[in-house]
């Protein structure tokens, strides 16, 4: 029985592996919701089937570079580059942006909402030691985070583990544990709308354009990855950035609120 058992998955296994790629994305994407919507749009027009595993961007791009990818959604433009720069991707296409926010408690201990500009942000946090939740995961959303301190002249990381809280977690967690604590947290605004257990947070600053939040595809090199489904990886990829994609993506909603917006580069059908 074992041995017929081990035939039967050797003889299906080449035809699963053409019908299936593997996408290495944010936590964002899945956080917010969005591929419980774009997925089955896709799938209803080929039989490729899309798997998805959601980390930050860092780990995304780590486990694409192992060969572990046959597409990629994330978020920092400057590691995209460098994936693609270092042979691991063919080309990285503009897919969606949205923005970050900074989340914060309702009473505002930090008195952030007065502030104009992000430096104030985080001097007033860092000033008086208000407890701040950090990703700590590289993940796109923290290595904004790190440069949004950086460019504010402050260096949190002396402060760890007291009021500087590095929870190594995606973006859903880790606006779970601000919430538990009543924190402040740098969170994609996708994330936030669809988050949940919002309790006594609120959105505290938004709307500067150093909060812009640019998301990128790119399809793994065959050529690095022999074994990758270039094929499927680029059924997927086109239809991402096709009419139809774009559309899809544009009319994600929640609560009535658009949470991505496509900006893919002449899309075509």
């Amino acid at each position: 029985m074992i041995v017929s058992l081990a035939i039967y998955i050797g003889s299906i296994s080449p035809i699963a592996a053409k019908e299936t790629i593997l996408l290495q994305s944010t936590t964002s994407t899945r956080n917010s919701g969005l591929y419980d919507t774009l997925l089955p749009e896709f799938h209803s027009t080929t039989e490729v089937r899309v798997n998805v595993v959601a980390v930050g961007t860092g780990q995304a791009i780590r486990n694409a570079m192992n060969c572990e990818a046959d597409l990629l959604i994330v978020h920092s433009r400057k590691a995209e580059e460098k994936f693609v720069a270092d042979g691991f991707g063919l080309r990285r296409h503009d897919l969606m942006y949205n923005d970050f926010v900074i989340i914060g408690p309702k009473e505002d201990p930090a008195k952030i909402k007065f502030a104009t500009t992000l430096e104030d942000v985080f001097s007033r946090i860092s000033e008086g030691r208000h407890r701040f939740v950090s990703r700590g995961d590289d993940s796109g959303t923290h290595k904004r985070e790190a440069d949004l301190w950086s460019s504010s002249g402050i260096n949190p990381k002396p402060f760890s583990g007291s009021w500087y809280i590095e929870v190594g977690a995606g973006m859903g967690s880790a606006l779970n544990i601000a919430s538990e604590i009543n924190g402040y947290i740098l969170a994609d605004r996708a994330t936030w709308i669809a988050f949940k257990n919002k309790r006594d947070l609120s959105i505290l600053f938004q709307n500067n354009k150093k909060l812009f939040n640019q998301y990128g595809v790119i399809m793994v090199n065959p050529e690095r990855c022999p074994n990758s489904n270039s094929d499927g990886a680029k059924l997927f990829l086109d239809w991402l950035l096709s009419k139809n994609g774009q559309r899809a993506i544009g009319n994600y909603k929640k609560s009535g609120i658009q949470l991505f917006y496509p900006n893919s580069k002449n899309p075509k059908d």
